[in-house]
């Protein structure tokens, strides 16, 4: 950044860069410490803006929670469509799916801690924010994620799975090994989030997936997909 930028960053003449760099910082301080426990002051000194810029972009803590929920599932949901709204069979897409979901979690590795802190607010019954983050986002995700199971089931590729009970299933596969990261690493003594260990752990939900839904799970969907691949490049 050059001393221009970094002179005007903390006003409003850099309207965009100065958002994005409060999200950043307020990501990590409602990641470690929780709604409750995130501070305003922090946040804007982490982001290197004002306070007061800080509220001239969102007028409370709650909003800029709420907007922080917007990221982590916006940004979730726009990833894991481009997988979904790909022309490929059913098997193909809904692998495309879980590798494209458990990439994304990978590549945020602070959102499972916001995500599983905003469940057990909505349990509590304490959350405005959750019945736009369903409506918005978790339902859209599951109505597609269903309809390529039912698609794969009348096709006879998947098993007939119960879309309602196999989805969540799917979705804890993905999403465990981020919040046992650091229980698995004082077991094991490996870190879990080395780029190793992500390559190993996501290999293993596709083929638990491969494994639990596929008629035919011996089948090799990367084979096809390289061979389908292969047979456009040759045309």
């Amino acid at each position: 950044m050059n001393v221009a930028a970094k002179s005007t960053l903390g006003s409003r003449r850099q309207p965009e860069e100065s958002r994005a760099a409060i999200l950043k910082a307020a990501v990590r301080e409602f990641a470690n410490e929780g709604i409750a426990g995130a501070r305003t002051d922090a946040i804007s000194a982490a982001a290197k803006v004002n306070k007061a810029l800080l509220y001239y972009y969102f007028k409370d803590k709650e909003a800029l929670y709420g907007a922080v929920l917007d990221q982590v599932f916006g940004s979730l949901k726009k990833n894991v469509y481009k997988a979904l709204s790909d022309e490929l069979p059913p098997p193909e897409r809904i692998l495309a799916y879980a590798g494209a979901h458990f990439d994304y979690i990978a590549s945020n590795p602070l959102y499972p801690k916001i995500v599983q802190a905003e469940m057990m607010r909505a349990g509590r019954g304490k959350t405005v924010h959750f019945e736009r983050i369903v409506t918005q986002y978790f339902r859209p995700i599951f109505t597609v994620v269903a309809e390529t199971l039912r698609q794969g089931i009348a096709r006879r590729e998947f098993r007939n799975v119960d879309p309602a009970n196999f989805i969540p299933s799917m979705i804890a596969l993905i999403v465990f090994h981020f919040n046992s990261a650091p229980v698995m690493q004082m077991m094991t003594g490996i870190d879990p989030m080395s780029p190793k260990s992500l390559a190993m752990r996501r290999a293993a939900v596709l083929d638990f997936i491969r494994a639990a839904l596929f008629t035919h799970p011996e089948g090799n969907v990367e084979d096809k997909q390289k061979a389908r691949v292969s047979r456009g490049g040759s045309r």
